[in-house]
């Protein structure tokens, strides 16, 4: 263990950046990264193309990038924080827009499984990236997909402050009810209700009659010590004559 040294390139003065994996004495190298004597000019040579006008495309841009800055390695730490950055900006570049709703970052990180290995394979081989390049890629579906997901649970979330803005409601029932429309584990039962509301069984019950006498919302058919509650929704027809879900006041 070292210190890390933050603000500055690295300069390898206790040993080689190494990317290793097991225990000591059957160590695996990975990947090891150019000199560090090598660094300054290596960032500036880089910068100097991610910046430049080329006819490149920025989503290709952004895979090239990634790839180029994460084998330099110029940091102790955080070089693929960094690299997945550096590929988000390639991406809102290629939009024209600082307004994006997908995160390339984030993708990457739900498959870094599959990414290290690529990784790896790419930085070991010969100079041909196109597996590196058709992985990278392969990766927008999902990213947007998933974004698409996210989305969708952001505007129901809204649609349902807009639709009880005039029911009176304490803190503790924005507390719970923002925990339900984020996904909340299991059932939602009163004494789960006081554990999130932080409250008695007596206040959590007068929280939930509230709710539930206002329409916010329902019993489940289970009764007795097994009561539950959900969210309250109707079907309303909307503009277009298709159905639309909706929440009731």
């Amino acid at each position: 263990m070292s210190r890390i040294k933050a603000a500055a390139w690295r300069d390898d003065s206790s040993s080689p950046m190494q990317v290793v994996s097991g225990a000591v004495g059957r160590e695996r190298v990975h990947f090891e990264a150019p000199a560090a004597g090598k660094v300054d000019r290596e960032i500036q040579v880089f910068l100097d193309w991610f910046n430049e006008k080329t006819e490149t495309d920025w989503v290709v841009k952004a895979g090239l990038a990634h790839l180029w800055f994460v084998t330099i390695h110029p940091f102790d730490d955080g070089n693929g924080r960094i690299a997945r950055a550096i590929a988000d900006l390639a991406l809102a570049r290629s939009e024209q827009s600082a307004q994006r709703f997908y995160s390339m970052s984030a993708q990457i990180r739900q498959e870094r499984a599959s990414y290290y290995d690529i990784l790896e394979r790419t930085q070991k081989g010969t100079m041909d990236i196109t597996p590196w390049m058709a992985w990278f890629l392969g990766c927008l579906g999902p990213a947007i997909g998933g974004a698409q997901t996210i989305l969708g649970a952001v505007l129901s979330k809204a649609h349902f402050w807009e639709a009880v803005a005039d029911f009176t409601l304490n803190e503790r029932q924005r507390t719970v009810l923002n925990r339900v429309l984020d996904g909340l584990d299991g059932k939602l039962t009163t004494t789960k209700w006081a554990k999130l509301a932080k409250c008695s069984h007596d206040t959590a019950l007068r929280d939930i009659a509230a709710l539930v006498e206002g329409g916010i919302l329902g019993r489940n058919p289970e009764g007795g010590r097994s009561t539950s509650y959900a969210l309250a929704k109707t079907s309303q027809p909307s503009e277009g004559g298709k159905g639309q879900e909706q929440w009731r006041r």
